[in-house]
Formats: C-alpha cells, sequence, structure tokens
C-alpha cells in the first residue's frame, strides 16, 4: 500500500510539474502580484516538482524529495492566500466557490503535506 502511495505520489508531482510547462497560462494568474518575475517562479515550481517526484523514486534521495515538497507546499501558501483574497476567481481561468478555496489551503494542501511526510523514511 505504502509503495503504491509512494508511486501515486512521484506521478501526482511529475504531472504538476510538467503542467507547469504545458499550460503556463493557469498559473501566471495565481502568482500574488506582489512577487516578481512570475514566468521564473513558474518555471522553477514546476522544475523543483519534476525534480521532487524523480527524486521520490529512490531511496537515497526520498528524503531529501520529500523536504522539497514540504518546502514547495509551504512556499505556495501565499499563492492559495492571493487566490482567496482576489475572490477565488481568476478571468478566464480557474474560478470555484470561496468555500472551495478555503478547503483547498486548509483542509487539501495540509494533506498533501502529511502525504509526504509519511513517505519520509527511505
Amino acid at each position: 500500500m505504502k509503495k503504491l502511495s509512494l508511486y501515486l505520489m512521484a506521478a501526482f508531482y511529475a504531472y504538476a510539474g510538467a503542467n507547469h510547462f504545458i499550460n503556463p497560462e493557469f498559473y501566471g494568474p495565481l502568482i500574488p502580484d506582489y512577487l516578481p518575475f512570475p514566468e521564473f517562479i513558474n518555471s522553477l515550481s514546476g522544475i523543483l516538482e519534476i525534480v521532487a517526484a524523480m527524486g521520490l523514486l529512490f531511496w537515497k534521495t526520498r528524503r531529501w524529495s520529500v523536504f522539497l515538497i514540504l518546502a514547495m507546499l509551504i512556499a505556495f501558501i501565499p499563492s492559495h492566500i492571493y487566490f482567496i483574497q482576489i475572490g477565488s476567481c481568476v478571468p478566464d481561468g480557474l474560478c470555484i466557490p470561496p468555500w472551495g478555496a478555503w478547503v483547498r489551503l486548509l483542509v487539501v494542501h495540509p494533506i498533501l503535506m502529511l502525504w509526504a511526510y509519511w513517505h519520509r523514511a527511505a
């Protein structure tokens, strides 16, 4: 069960990372206006997610990948808060009810963190 969970998490982050390059216009509006170089931030996020996904697959790098995922998830919190502040809707992009954005921040995000933390042991 844990091995399947690990492979699912690796696939999840590999897909999410690749999507930063396949669909960058989705992520751009979610990056807070006060952060400089949004294209760079988007690309860096994608690269780090792909690197973390690959690192999960090897026991020697798994622990570092888990901590990278946790650091990224912490770094993404301002984006979630920004999304709530702009009304949970990006013109011509992601629009969800405000409660959905709160669930994403307060429930889904911690679950993703716990999921990664569960796999911290090599």
